[in-house]
């Protein structure tokens, strides 16, 4: 018999728009449900906008999940739960190789996955700017002790 294979995955969660916590919330349970279970989560940390200028502060988390998932399907199921959440195509677009940021209801980023590093057109992992932003670094550490 095949034992499952059980890998760890860092989720980067964000929200500016709606009732942010409700919408964490809302993601955590998903991830836990198509993702695998969630194993850790930090506390909610209150962040300026990053990349872009805005009057909405976000509110940030970082999870932990146990998942059987490859980081393909992660990926996956992680942007359909930001498209339930109300997250579209207008909250990030790439022009000229340079991102542009906007509000965003829902955003999830896969930030480590294993020890794998993957450098592909739209998965990237470790989460290529995560060390450039204390929204990430803080509750990532805070779960990682």
């Amino acid at each position: 018999m095949d034992k499952e294979v059980s890998h760890q995955v860092y989720l980067g969660l964000g929200s500016n728009l709606g009732d942010r916590q409700v919408l964490l919330e809302n993601a955590i349970k998903l991830i836990g449900d198509r993702v695998g279970p969630v194993a850790r989560r930090s506390s909610f940390i209150e962040t300026e906008s990053w990349g872009f200028t805005s009057e909405n502060r976000f509110l940030n988390a970082v999870i932990r999940c146990e998942t059987d998932k490859t980081p393909r399907e992660v990926l996956k199921a992680t942007q359909q739960i930001e498209r339930e959440l109300g997250k579209d195509k207008t909250h990030a677009t790439r022009r000229r190789r340079k991102t542009i940021y906007a509000d965003r209801p829902i955003d999830i980023d896969i930030l480590l996955y294993d020890d794998l590093t993957i450098d592909e057109p739209d998965l990237k992992i470790p989460h290529p700017l995560m060390q450039e932003r204390d929204f990430v670094m803080i509750p990532l550490q805070e779960i990682k002790q």
